[in-house]
């Protein structure tokens, strides 16, 4: 049932605050509605009963986004990537499970809306190892003030969390850190000395030795490929040539007129030819 990522919701898209109102509007199942349409959806695939336990849910997923606000996302991008993960949790819910569906969903909702703050929250990635993402999200609910840890506060995360004292410490250093323009912006006075990780860079595009590996590279790879094609037999070197050379290139229904074959084989002599150019290429 994986087509319940695409289901239309009847909720108004206009703006966020007449979304999360409709939202609310939205009846509530009992247990045993909930299970009659979970039953509908593990058996028969039901979109309609999908549908109805995705809406009847939303409400918990504007509730649990709420609790992300302090890392500066828009509320709306929170909401949808939660609702996802709603809906992955429908796709997935057993109703012999014996639990309520938003028990069971939880876990999926906060995964996509962790998903989303760990790809926005900062350009540059801030987590990457699983400890590093439990930190992301413990670290600052455990800050009881602005400012560094002091080292009885990072011992005392450190063991609240089950890390080590280290890797609270680099973890505080990223979430301390901010991000830095690349480029110089366009407002900036000019008699300021100017800061930006682009000035730190050489330019090498036009050294002689930058300029002459580049073109050296160009001749040896004209010379590979033109040595590949070159072991292609008639037929298919015209394909490759009218196909991708060309300046007017011809179909494959052209190429099929032209020899007498099916549209079909004359994509699978171009996909062969060209297999063969990349294994010469790199040989």
């Amino acid at each position: 049932m994986t087509k319940e990522l695409a289901l239309a919701t009847t909720l108004p898209t206009g703006s966020i605050e007449s979304y999360i109102t409709a939202a609310y509007q939205v009846p509530m199942l009992s247990a045993k509605e909930e299970h009659e349409l979970a039953v509908r959806v593990k058996q028969n695939q039901d979109l309609a009963a999908a549908q109805r336990l995705i809406l009847s849910h939303i409400r918990f997923v504007i509730k649990i986004a709420r609790g992300y606000k302090g890392y500066g996302l828009p509320q709306q991008d929170l909401i949808q990537e939660g609702t996802v993960g709603l809906m992955k949790a429908v796709r997935r819910f057993d109703p012999d499970f014996g639990v309520r569906l938003v028990s069971f969903a939880v876990h999926w909702i906060k995964a996509e809306m962790h998903e989303f703050i760990l790809r926005n929250w900062r350009i540059v990635k801030v987590a990457t190892t699983k400890a590093q993402r439990k930190l992301f999200f413990n670290l600052r609910s455990s800050k009881k003030r602005l400012g560094w840890f002091s080292n009885d506060e990072v011992n005392s995360v450190a063991e609240d969390l089950g890390v080590k004292p280290e890797t609270v410490l680099e973890m505080e250093a990223r979430l301390n850190n901010h991000d830095v323009a690349f480029d110089i912006s366009d407002d900036a006075d000019d008699d300021a000395p100017q800061v930006a990780p682009s000035t730190w860079l050489a330019d090498t595009r036009m050294e002689p030795e930058s300029t002459l590996e580049k073109e050296d590279l160009d001749t040896h790879n004209t010379a590979k490929l033109k040595d590949a094609m070159s072991k292609l037999d008639g037929r298919s070197l015209d394909i490759i040539q009218t196909r991708w050379l060309n300046e007017n290139k011809s179909t494959l229904h052209d190429l099929a007129a032209k020899y007498e074959v099916s549209a079909e084989r004359i994509r699978q002599i171009e996909k062969n030819a060209m297999n063969k150019i990349k294994a010469s290429m790199v040989a």
